[in-house]
């Protein structure tokens, strides 16, 4: 009987894995396509540059990626730590169903954290012929339910924590797109209680090319396999037919439920985004940047030629005037400090944008920052943490929220003396550096670079942050909160934030999770 259980355990527990090496695929050549010829085009007065677009608005982002997949000739290339369901998702889904019917060959390539609980329509998907997905550092024990998938990461927790963060669209191997964004509907201004202040950058030229051959190095890793190991049966045409129709359906039901944002959506897509977003590049020598994707084999730290932020610290030892760091989730780390507190005692201007506790959509991340924060300012380092409920409406602002929205920072951006800019997947945080990957594109563009900093400035605004300064007057020195609400300045003596989000900070504080977040 013992032995029974001991065999049913292994049955739950087990994957459907196969052995085999999944067979190796690559980009495919860029020549002969529309998006080539347009690239090619535009840029022949700029040889050997790169031309970039921010992409602040949610809508925008979302626009862009739909015209890209419907645009596609020849491949799409798609790279995601999340995917969450939702009205935006299922759309791009439609879309990219449409793009392989045509003819698209299209790669998906996600973090295995996502797949939990849609195997078998991941499965689905990849049993149209031009649909290829595959899971990055997946789960081999443990996947036929919620409560084993977890047991299994529990007993497998050093590698299981590492994940790939990346965030990559690329269509024809000449368009890209990287930056903080997540596929979700609160990544695109569709979610009624939560909406992301993200950023991307959408890349033509040598960079976008540049980003395939890292697609290609995580695609042909040793640690992304297909989603066909991990089915117990084989999906068909017939459950391919069957994921068609629920999408039809939703889509239906959605035009109704919410036709508010389906009609914003439908106003924006009358008008050719891309094409005036390729008339209006900003071409410049730019870089693409990317963590080897067996980096999270490592056994303790990572080797520093395996690491993006090797490749970033060229750039923060160098400068010399100015820093600006935006900042989702920032834990400095006391190596951190040290660095941004000289930095700012040598006469650089060092101002952090991050969020605050009221507006984090992971507190533990919180208890990580801080400690650390009367060091910073003591250094004079400004601080500007996100409210949840910014007073500004600016149109095409990354930090617009809408309705009952509350806004979260999400963004992931880094200005060096006004001269080069980093924009990517990379929190300034040890989760970041150390276990998971990144991918990110540095541009040496003054013009590029004001812009971010200009969003980046309007973001440390009162009217939409708060600016945490040092309130002396008291026996001791402690933290205050600065903002601006209906044009008159208020200044808080306590942590904004709910008494629940403070407990979940102290309780990660207490336990000591810095290296992990």
């Amino acid at each position: 009987m013992l032995s029974r259980l001991l065999l049913l355990a292994l049955l739950v527990l087990g994957g459907c894995a196969s052995t085999p090496s999944p067979t190796p695929s690559h980009i495919l050549p860029v020549q002969g396509t529309a998006l080539d010829s347009e690239v090619r085009q535009r840029g022949a007065a700029h040889p050997g540059l790169s031309g970039f677009h921010l992409l602040a608005s949610s809508v925008d982002a979302f626009l862009a990626r739909a015209e890209l997949i419907r645009r596609a000739q020849r491949s799409l290339d798609i790279q995601y730590y999340i995917v969450h369901d939702g009205l935006t998702t299922r759309a791009l889904i439609r879309e990219l169903l449409h793009a392989a019917d045509r003819g698209v060959r299209i790669r998906l390539l996600i973090d295995d954290t996502s797949s939990d609980g849609w195997d078998y329509e991941l499965g689905a998907l990849a049993a149209h012929p031009n649909i290829q997905v595959r899971l990055f550092n997946p789960l081999h024990l443990g996947r036929s339910t919620g409560l084993t998938r977890n047991m299994g990461r529990l007993f497998n927790l050093s590698e299981q924590h590492r994940r790939m963060h990346n965030k990559l669209w690329l269509a024809d191997n000449s368009v890209a797109i990287v930056g903080g964004r997540n596929l979700g509907d609160e990544y695109f201004d569709a979610k009624a209680e939560m909406n992301f202040s993200d950023l991307d950058l959408l890349s033509v030229g040598p960079v976008a090319q540049s980003l395939g051959q890292s697609f290609d190095e995580y695609w042909n890793s040793a640690i992304s396999r297909p989603i066909e190991d991990y089915l117990w049966g084989q999906q068909g045409e017939d459950d391919l037919a069957s994921v068609r129709r629920s999408l039809d359906r939703y889509m239906d039901r959605e035009r109704v439920r919410r036709s508010g944002y389906i009609a914003r959506l439908n106003r924006n897509s009358d008008r050719p985004h891309l094409d005036n977003w390729f008339d209006d590049l900003v071409w410049a020598p730019g870089r693409a940047i990317w963590d080897a994707p067996l980096k999270v084999l490592d056994q303790g730290n990572p080797k520093p030629e395996q690491m993006l932020s090797t490749q970033l610290a060229p750039l923060f030892d160098n400068v010399s005037q100015e820093l600006i760091l935006v900042s989702a989730y920032f834990v400095p780390t006391s190596a951190g400090v040290d660095y941004l507190t000289r930095r700012a005692d040598q006469g650089v201007s060092v101002r952090l944008l991050t969020n605050s506790l009221e507006a984090t959509d992971v507190p533990a991340v919180h208890a990580g920052y801080a400690p650390y924060r009367m060091a910073l300012l003591e250094h004079g380092v400004k601080l500007f943490e996100l409210r949840a409920e910014p007073d500004a409406r600016i149109a095409g602002a990354p930090w617009m929220v809408r309705g009952s929205s509350s806004a979260s920072l999400h963004s992931k951006a880094a200005v060096f003396d006004r001269q080069q800019v980093f924009v990517g997947s990379l929190n300034f945080d040890p989760r970041s550096v150390l276990w998971n990957t990144e991918v990110g594109v540095i541009v040496d563009s003054p013009e590029l670079a004001e812009q971010v900093r200009r969003l980046a400035l309007a973001g440390m605004s009162p009217s939409v942050s708060y600016q945490v300064k040092i309130d002396r007057n008291g026996a001791q020195p402690r933290l205050i909160w600065v903002d601006e609400r209906d044009g008159q300045r208020h200044t808080r003596h306590h942590e904004p934030g709910s008494l629940w989000r403070r407990f979940n900070a102290w309780i990660a504080g207490a336990i000591g999770l810095e290296k992990m977040l």
